[in-house]
């Protein structure tokens, strides 16, 4: 399967970044899933999941709230305000 490259990225760190088969977001216009050869697009994120369907590696489910996503040529881009990985603890 075609795969994107996607970084998922809070204010104070980079929290993953790699490939990715499909990426499911919440933005103010509604749920968007994304497929590597998107059209490029910037959407405004709302308080909700983000899934990453990584290659090779399973779901990354990341509860943010707030944030940009953006889509181009070069993969997918989702800027967060805050960032939680579920399952992950401190």
């Amino acid at each position: 399967m075609a795969t994107m490259q996607v970084d998922l990225v809070a204010p104070d760190r980079m929290v993953w970044s790699g490939e990715a088969e499909f990426v499911r977001a919440r933005t103010v216009d509604g749920e968007i899933g994304i497929l590597p050869r998107h059209i490029p697009l910037l959407g405004v994120l709302v308080e909700a999941p983000v899934t990453i369907r990584r290659a090779g590696e399973g779901e990354l489910v990341a509860n943010v709230s707030g944030g940009f996503l953006s889509v181009s040529a070069e993969g997918v881009k989702i800027l967060a305000e805050t960032v939680e990985i579920e399952g992950e603890t401190s």
